[in-house]
């Protein structure tokens, strides 16, 4: 891999795993276009390359959202409750996707990482962000972080596994999710991010330490160290527009993004660009 591209996937990579339009499903059409994985082993490895680069995303919100961190880390010492309510209901929401994510995790790499499952997400994921915004779900009061029941963060926990199917977007059913059993916008795209931080977490590590070694093998050091450098200045641009933007503007954009990306892939599909 050239590093020009390491460059490319970092920033593909950084610019969407907390936007609601899927990062998986834009890397897997960023490694197409590049034309990278050209045989069974290097698509394996890209795959795996791909996952790994997420720790820069990873670090972002570790840095991001520090004082929370430092807050739950009060809170599992005993020292601070707000802390350790919001600690139990990530772990409480991480399980259901952890198990299903464990079973799944062959089925979904050998049969739905392509651009059709992908297309196909993109365009049902925008419409049900429309459907949402039309009904004027997305509200600026609601249930806050701290106040999250564990049974709610369970209900958010088993939604978040629907993202398995790349093309989904975890941070858009996680979003959703959250609003739909009461949560305000801003509480939960907070949830979602730091959801997201446990469960990109466990999966990278869980991938590196599978594949690690064959992760190096084909690529060295110098392009995962790229990748995940970019990804983390990316993914710091990326959460703090996406926090200002909802503070002021509609949900409704990102709906209309997924349903243009996703015609836009039907028809490169359709014409055999893909």
């Amino acid at each position: 891999m050239a590093l020009w591209q390491a460059i490319i996937l970092g920033i593909v990579e950084g610019l969407t795993e907390f936007l609601p339009i899927s990062s998986t499903g834009h890397l897997l059409a960023t490694k197409e276009i590049l034309d990278l994985g050209q045989t069974q082993t290097t698509e394996k490895a890209i795959d795996s390359y791909i996952i790994s680069i997420q720790i820069g995303a990873i670090f972002a919100v570790a840095v991001l959202y520090r004082n929370r961190l430092k807050q739950m880390f009060q809170g599992l010492r005993g020292n601070n409750s707000d802390g350790r309510r919001i600690l139990n209901a990530l772990i409480v929401a991480f399980i259901p996707t952890a198990l299903i994510g464990y079973i799944a995790a062959d089925f979904v790499k050998d049969e739905l990482y392509g651009l059709t499952p992908v297309a196909a997400a993109w365009i049902v994921g925008g419409a049900s962000i429309l459907f949402v915004q039309r009904k004027r779900l997305f509200q600026e009061e609601g249930i806050v972080l701290e106040n999250l029941s564990l049974n709610q963060a369970l209900i958010i926990g088993f939604v978040q596994s629907l993202a398995l199917w790349p093309g989904v977007s975890r941070s858009l059913v996680t979003i959703v999710a959250g609003v739909l059993i009461g949560m305000s916008l801003k509480a939960a795209v907070e949830f979602s991010f730091l959801l997201g931080f446990v469960t990109l977490t466990a999966a990278t590590i869980y991938e590196i330490g599978n594949d690690g070694q064959e992760i190096i093998n084909n690529f060295g050091y110098l392009s995962p160290t790229i990748g995940l450098v970019v990804a983390f200045s990316s993914a710091i641009l990326s959460v703090r527009w996406m926090v200002g933007w909802l503070e002021k503007r509609s949900f409704a954009v990102f709906g209309y993004y997924r349903i243009l990306a996703g015609l836009v892939a039907f028809l490169l599909i359709s014409i055999g660009f893909f």
